[in-house]
């Protein structure tokens, strides 16, 4: 028989069975979380995004599962299932990088009352914030008021509240021109609920205000100068910081999160330090540090050894920091552990690290096997953006034109500029049309043009221009010319052309001829986009065996040797006249022709002029390595099976040693042919 409960027992009973349940966490009624108490909090972070909402390749038309911030968003609810406290934030790069950035934003520009498809997508997860990197200023102050719902009192702002992202953007170091006010709020306070468990190990849920403040990189005002100019002003980072957090401390959040699309650089802080991470963790009262810009991953080997940096558990200057890869490729984690202290919320750096976790595993020598263990998209997020996605599809399939060769960026580095030679044609064949109109006083000056390959590998084997021989379409020169810079021409003379070429030069490493073992031919801490490669009657060597600053050997300009007052005007893009890149003598004061017309639109526009283009219609490789013969190989990485693409563009010396199984290869050039 079973035993009766008495009316006095029931309640004691419940109590009995809700204390050893111990799994249901009860609002803490005190309104005051006890010392003693503890939490675990993940901080989430997405970065340089750059609108690839999908796992898709706009350029080769096809799947690329190795993409997407569809893809992220599974890791995003794969951590949100496995951290009962969450926050997600977003460090920048968001709305420009992709066909479909472009298509929403110079094609078709989205109305008002329209959110771009990036903006969908990140909705869909729940931000709690975000900042605006360099890129968001690409397609100017109007557009981006417009698309981050942010009216701005700026020239040429959009002053209506227009559809954005449902979370808050913040930014602390960009200012009106006309009342030196924030373009967005500098700071605010994110508040949530979280799970706690107090020293008997009962769970609680407590509120957790947490602050957050955003940095863009100040040389945005040289890059996008033409956007910019009289419109708004910058301050460094830590000025900026050192500025407001005073205000954000005011409020008394209990944590205080630092959003920077910046990376980490430990030389001499000036207020326009591009990477001003390690600076900025140095500031007292932040908690932790979200990181990008720099489209490379922390915790991670590449900042190993630096000063006061834990690359392995994520910390700079004893502040947890995390860094996520680029275009959806990662997640990153900060894994916080708080402890209640004297009515306060602190970090346990003991028990906290950080990680980035990829999309696809990385190293992995089976190709087939790597892709199957891609995560698989989040199926929430395609049909968010399926319409207009396939309208970027259609726009980009417009034919322009046709072409009788292969032009690939894949031995760019190598001497193969069919991928350059186009862009410094369409460049040039502009400059000497408008600038006797706009300057005649320098119109028999001699018109020479810069191209860099954009990309060259860093992205992974895929990560390269490669336009068929064939039928030309507006996709072609999206491939051709991937970032929507702004034609400019800059005036120079011998002596300044000669310094241009040495710093492209710096892509090399110094190669030691007698040095028997294996040596790298690339520098990899010199990005692919930084090598410019000027065409124009202008022909020059590059000596590898030589310093830095004395490796262009030869010069000359339809056959003469270039004197040092000499006087040229070169072609580039308004990144490189304004100061992008740190060139020597270029800082935007030289600059003699500034086009409105986007560079892109420029080569669309050549193209369909000359109907179909060959080897007839573009200048030869204007530069070559000078002899050199080394006891051991110099290699380096590329995709793997290319060697045929190496041939045919008359590249002989070169070959594949080996394949590693992943889509990349090392191959060997020899320089001494």
């Amino acid at each position: 028989m079973s035993p009766r409960l008495t009316p006095f027992a029931t309640p004691l009973v419940a109590l009995a069975i809700a204390l050893l349940a111990g799994c249901v966490a009860l609002p803490w009624q005190t309104g005051k979380t006890p010392d003693g108490a503890r939490a675990k909090v993940a901080i989430l972070e997405t970065t340089d995004v750059h609108a690839n909402v999908l796992s898709y390749d706009y350029y080769k038309l096809k799947p690329d599962d190795s993409l997407g911030y569809e893809r992220t968003a599974t890791l995003i609810r794969r951590a949100r299932a496995e951290f009962p406290n969450t926050l997600l934030f977003d460090s920048g790069d968001t709305i420009q990088g992709s066909v479909l950035a472009d298509y929403q934003a110079l094609v078709k520009p989205v109305g008002c009352d329209q959110e771009l498809a990036i903006y969908r997508a990140m909705d869909a997860m729940g931000y709690d914030g975000g900042t605006a990197g360099n890129h968001e200023f690409n397609y100017g102050l109007r557009f981006l008021s417009q698309v981050t719902g942010t009216p701005m009192n700026v020239d040429g702002g959009h002053t209506d509240h227009c559809a954005g992202p449902h979370f808050p953007l913040v930014l602390a170091n960009v200012y009106s021109a006309r009342d030196g006010a924030p373009i967005f709020k500098p700071w605010t306070i994110v508040s949530k609920t979280i799970e706690a468990y107090t020293e008997d190990g009962s769970r609680i849920r407590v509120p957790l205000r947490v602050g957050i403040i955003g940095f863009t990189p100040p040389p945005i005002m040289d890059w996008d100068k033409q956007n910019l100019a009289g419109k708004v002003s910058v301050s460094g980072v830590v000025e900026a910081a050192h500025k407001y957090l005073p205000e954000l401390q005011a409020q008394h959040p209990d944590l205080i999160v630092a959003i920077l699309h910046g990376g980490l650089d430990t030389s001499p802080y000036t207020p326009q330090m591009e990477n001003a991470g390690w600076y900025l963790a140095g500031v007292p009262g932040i908690d932790a540090l979200l990181l990008g810009h720099s489209h490379t991953e922390f915790p991670g080997p590449h900042y190993a050894g630096m000063k006061d940096v834990d690359a392995h558990r994520g910390f700079v200057r004893n502040v947890p920091a995390v860094m996520g890869g680029f275009f959806g490729r990662d997640l990153g984690v900060i894994q916080l552990v708080l402890n209640r202290q004297q009515g306060r919320w602190v970090v346990d750096l003991d028990n906290t690290h950080s990680e980035v976790r990829p999309i696809c595993p990385r190293g992995s020598a089976d190709a087939v096997a790597k892709k199957l263990a891609c995560v698989p998209a989040d199926p929430a997020i395609a049909p968010l953006v399926q319409q207009a996605h396939e309208a970027a599809i259609t726009y980009v399939n417009t034919p322009i034109g046709s072409s009788t060769l292969r032009m690939s960026s894949y031995f760019a580095d190598e001497g193969n500029m069919t991928a350059l030679a186009p862009i410094n044609a369409a460049q040039a064949d502009y400059v000497r049309t408008e600038l006797p109109r706009l300057r005649p006083e320098l119109a028999d000056v001699p018109v020479l043009s810069a191209a860099a390959a954009f990309r060259t590998g860093f992205g992974g084997p895929d990560d390269y221009t490669d336009v068929a021989a064939g039928p030309l379409t507006l996709r072609s020169a999206a491939d051709l010319y991937f970032y929507p810079n702004t034609l400019s021409a800059v005036k120079t003379d011998g002596a300044g052309l000669k310094a241009w070429l040495e710093k492209s030069a710096q892509r090399f490493n110094r190669i030691d001829p007698a040095k028997a073992g294996e040596q790298a031919l690339i520098n990899s801490h010199y990005t692919g986009y930084n090598f410019d490669q000027i065409q124009g009657g202008i022909h020059y060597v590059i000596d590898v065996s030589k310093a830095v600053g004395q490796r262009i050997t030869t010069l000359t300009w339809q056959g003469k040797p270039v004197t040092p007052d000499q006087p040229f005007i070169v072609v580039t893009n308004n990144y490189r006249a304004s100061g992008g890149g740190h060139f020597p003598g270029l800082d935007g004061n030289n600059i003699v022709l500034a086009a409105p017309d986007g560079t892109r639109e420029i080569l669309v526009q050549w193209l369909e002029r000359q109907k179909t283009i060959g080897i007839k219609n573009l200048e030869p490789t204007s530069w070559q390595f000078a002899p050199l013969k080394t006891r051991g190989p110099v290699v380096f990485t590329g995709a793997s099976g290319k060697q045929g693409v190496a041939h045919d563009a008359g590249l002989d010396n070169i070959r594949q040693l080996k394949d590693h199984g992943d889509g990349t290869a090392t191959y060997a050039i020899d320089l001494s042919r």
